[in-house]
C-alpha cells in the first residue's frame, strides 16, 4: 500500500477533503491531523447557541459520510514541519508521515492584541473551548463586557451577551461602522441601530492601547484615551492563516496559501489546499485569488481540490460564496460577493428600517445580495441565488 493522502486539519474543511476524496474514486488510505482533541463539528453556532448555553457539544459533530468511515483520525496532534520535496510531514509527537497526496486544510486562528495589561479575562472565540470557557464568565453576575471588533464574531458575541443578560456591552472597533467591509454603509448603519436599540453600546473610530488591571482585566483603555471597565474582554480582530508548517519550502504564504485555479499550492500536483486557509482565484468574479472564511467555502474546495488532487479537475471554479449571522432575532443573509460590488449599492425590497433586501453590483452586474431581518428577508435573498449561479463566470 502506497503513502496514501495526508490531510492536515481536522475541522471542517478536512472532514470535506475525506468525504470528497472517497466520492471522487481514491480507495487508498486517508490520514486527517487535527490539533485539537475533537472531531470535526459545526463552528458558525459557537459565538450564539454555544455561548447562550443552548447547544451541548453533541448537537455541533458532523457525522462523517459512510464512505469515509475507514479514515485514520489522528487528533490532538499538530503537524509542525513539512517537506514537500520529499513528501513528508512532521507531527509535534516527533512522528513522520510520508504522503502521496496533501491536503493542507489547517484554517485560521484568531489573531490577538499586542497591548500591554493583563493576559487573564481576555478571551478568543474559535474553539468549543473557547465558547464554553466565555460562557463561564458571561454567566457571572453583573458582568462588564468589552468586545473588540465589531465584525461578525463581535456582533454575534454583542447580541449574545446582550441575550444572556450582563451589565453592560461595550464594541469597540476603529471603524466608523459595525461590518461596513462586508456589509457597506447602507446596511452596516441599520445594523448599527438595531444593536443599540437592544442595549448594545458601540465606541467607533477608536482602537485599543492597553489593558487595565494587575492580575486580570479591569478595563480596556482606548487610544482616544477614554477608559471602559471590563471584567470579560473578548478580542474578535480578525484571523492568521495556520501555515508556519509549511515555512521553507518556497510557497506563497503572504495570507493563507496561495494557490492557482485548481487549488494547487506553489503548483504542485500533489499538493491542494482547501477552506478558509486558501487563498484562491475565483473564476465567477475578476480571478483575483481571495482567502474567502465563509461556512460554504470548505465544501466548494473540497469537491474541486480532491478531483484535482486525484487528476480529474474540473473547471472552471467558481463556487458562490455563502454566509449568516443570526444577532438578536434577526438574520444576515448574502449570497454572492457584496464587497466586490460596494461602489454600486441598490435596495431591492423593503426598507432599512425594517426587512430590506440589498443588491450589490459592478459594471452593472449583480454580484451579490444581503438581506437583514427575519425569516421574510433571508428568504427573499435566497430567491437571488438562482440568478447568481446563473450568470457566466467572468473568467476562465
Amino acid at each position: 500500500m502506497g503513502a496514501g493522502i495526508v490531510v492536515a486539519g481536522a475541522s471542517m474543511g478536512g472532514l470535506r477533503a475525506a468525504e470528497q476524496l472517497r466520492a471522487a474514486g481514491w480507495s487508498g488510505r486517508i490520514t486527517v491531523v487535527g490539533d485539537e482533541p475533537h472531531m470535526p463539528y459545526n463552528r458558525p453556532p459557537l459565538s450564539k447557541e454555544v455561548l447562550a448555553g443552548k447547544a451541548p457539544f453533541a448537537s455541533l459533530a458532523f457525522t462523517p459520510k459512510a464512505a469515509a468511515a475507514d479514515v485514520e483520525w489522528r487528533l490532538g496532534r499538530r503537524i509542525v514541519a513539512s517537506r514537500l520535496t520529499e513528501r513528508t510531514v512532521s507531527l509535534d509527537d516527533g512522528s513522520v508521515l510520508p504522503y502521496d497526496g496533501l491536503v493542507v486544510a489547517t484554517g485560521m486562528r484568531p489573531r490577538r492584541l499586542r497591548c500591554p495589561g493583563p493576559l487573564t479575562g481576555r478571551h478568543t472565540v474559535r474553539t468549543i473551548d473557547d465558547a464554553q470557557g466565555l460562557r463561564a464568565e458571561l454567566t457571572r453576575p453583573g458582568a462588564r463586557v468589552v468586545v473588540v471588533g465589531a465584525g461578525f464574531i463581535g456582533c454575534e458575541v454583542a447580541a449574545t451577551a446582550v441575550a444572556l443578560g450582563v451589565a453592560e456591552v461595550t464594541v469597540v472597533d476603529p471603524l466608523p461602522l459595525p461590518m461596513v467591509g462586508p456589509l457597506g454603509e447602507l446596511l452596516a448603519r441599520a445594523l448599527l441601530k438595531r444593536h443599540e436599540e437592544r442595549g448594545v453600546r458601540f465606541a467607533l473610530g477608536t482602537g485599543v492601547s492597553a489593558f487595565a488591571g494587575e492580575d486580570r482585566v479591569t478595563g480596556v483603555v482606548l487610544s482616544d484615551g477614554t477608559v471602559l471597565d471590563a471584567d470579560v474582554v473578548v478580542e474578535s480582530v480578525g484571523s492568521v492563516a495556520n501555515t508556519e508548517w509549511l515555512d521553507g519550502n518556497g510557497l506563497d504564504l503572504t495570507d493563507g496559501v496561495l494557490t492557482d485555479k485548481g487549488l494547487r499550492a506553489g503548483g504542485r500536483p500533489d499538493v491542494v489546499a482547501v477552506g478558509d486557509v486558501a487563498r484562491f482565484p475565483n473564476a465567477r468574479y475578476d480571478g483575483v485569488p481571495r482567502r474567502v472564511e465563509h461556512w460554504s467555502i470548505p465544501t466548494d474546495t473540497a469537491k474541486h481540490a480532491a478531483r484535482t488532487l486525484l487528476g480529474t479537475e474540473p473547471a472552471p471554479f467558481a463556487p458562490l460564496p455563502t454566509f449568516w449571522s443570526d444577532q438578536h432575532e434577526f438574520r444576515l443573509q448574502s449570497f454572492g460577493a457584496p464587497a466586490l460590488g460596494q461602489d454600486d449599492v441598490r435596495i431591492l425590497d423593503g426598507d432599512p428600517e425594517g426587512d430590506v433586501l440589498v443588491g450589490y453590483h459592478t459594471g452593472g452586474r449583480l454580484v451579490g445580495v444581503v438581506a437583514l431581518g427575519g425569516h421574510a428577508a433571508a428568504t427573499a435573498a435566497a430567491r437571488y441565488r438562482a440568478e447568481l449561479l446563473k450568470q457566466p463566470a467572468l473568467t476562465a
